[in-house]
């Protein structure tokens, strides 16, 4: 026994609206400090240890969400290799001894007290595990700038068909 339609209700929901494509992210405008409050800065989180960056970082963006301190944005900056570089004794070959990886987080901070600053840098510096290395610094066009990977292949294209 047919059913007629009972129970459809794709008619009740709107229309989908289509897809927009995204477009390129654009560098936001940076806000100057005041008399009260500082202006836009970064917390830049960076160690060896991936899990301890990242657990730390973390731990920094939930203080400022208690505190009621605004996070304009927490990301991840592209991972740094550096060889060291063993010289052997009784020659003068040198060969790759270890790849150290650096791993770097930062969260962006807006509009924080004056007052609010002290609190926060105190808990901050209490609680930053072995390893990690805190860096405070206001906010510029190249540490945003710092945030992509530069891809060579591409822009050797791009130079290929501009000339």
């Amino acid at each position: 026994m047919p059913t007629h339609g009972i129970g459809k209700y794709r008619h009740l929901l709107p229309k989908a609206l289509p897809k927009k494509k995204k477009e390129r992210v654009q560098a936001k405008q940076i806000k100057a400090a005041t008399a009260t409050e500082f202006g836009v800065f970064n917390v830049c989180v960076s160690g060896y240890d991936m899990t301890l960056v990242e657990h730390y970082s973390q731990y920094i963006h939930n203080l400022c969400n208690h505190l009621d301190i605004r996070v304009d944005e927490s990301c991840a900056l592209p991972t740094k290799s550096t060889e060291v570089m063993v010289m052997q004794e009784q020659g003068t070959k040198m060969y790759v001894d270890a790849v150290l990886k650096t791993h770097e987080r930062v969260v962006q901070i807006s509009e924080m007290k004056a007052t609010l600053f002290p609190i926060f840098m105190e808990v901050v510096l209490k609680n930053q595990p072995e390893g990690v290395r805190l860096c405070l610094k206001q906010h510029t066009e190249a540490d945003y700038q710092a945030r992509f990977k530069t891809r060579p292949e591409l822009e050797g294209l791009l130079a290929k068909i501009n000339n």
